[in-house]
């Protein structure tokens, strides 16, 4: 495949849809730009993300864990494979870091189970470039915004997933950039910028 591929990863509200607006912005200028999300980014996988994220809906881990693969299979190869395959830009907000941390580490039903059917969920497919925008949580839930059933989970399981995220960030240093969301948002984004192999900024 001769695009890119970019996720986004952080505990929620640590403004990886706003950085990921402001990147697309700056590369749609030279570049044909594909701005998704997980869950979602097809039809299928939009209905999926209703039910995952309704703050009514009991689930159980397994389950949780499974329905957001389902919706990722879908949104890979329906979205993100053919963007690739012309030569896109594909930026995601979230990919499979997010079920590993949510699920693997915060649900406690390991990482590497999860990895492994995310994987074939996917055909393998993993970003060029992940983002990881880290944020303490004490300052991710001052933030505004709506709550959804993953952020009703409370600051013990988001601190969870926060440490999940950075421990795979430090497994894969190659792959990952861990950038401090704490910062004012054009500073952040002058580091998202930075993150970009050369030969695509």
């Amino acid at each position: 495949m001769s695009g890119l591929f970019i996720a986004f990863e952080g505990v929620d509200r640590s403004g990886k849809t706003t950085q990921l607006q402001m990147l697309a912005q700056r590369l749609g200028e030279k570049h044909e730009v594909v701005v998704t999300r997980e869950p979602g980014g097809t039809p299928v996988a939009e209905a999926i993300r209703v039910l995952l994220l309704a703050d009514d809906v009991d689930m159980t881990a397994r389950c949780e864990a499974l329905l957001f693969a389902a919706a990722r299979a879908d949104h890979v190869e329906r979205t993100i494979r053919p963007a690739l395959e012309r030569g896109a830009i594909v930026l995601t907000d979230r990919f499979i870091d997010s079920s590993l941390a949510y699920q693997g580490v915060a649900r406690g039903l390991g990482v590497e189970q999860v990895e492994a059917f995310n994987m074939w969920a996917t055909d393998g497919l993993v970003p060029d470039v992940t983002i990881m925008l880290d944020l303490p949580i004490g300052t991710s839930v001052m933030r505004e915004g709506e709550n959804d059933r993953m952020e009703n989970e409370g600051q013990l399981f988001q601190a969870r997933v926060r440490r999940g995220l950075m421990e795979l960030a430090a497994r894969r240093p190659d792959r990952y950039t861990v950038i401090d969301a704490s910062g004012p948002i054009e500073q952040v984004a002058d580091l998202v910028w930075a993150a970009l192999p050369d030969q695509w900024r």
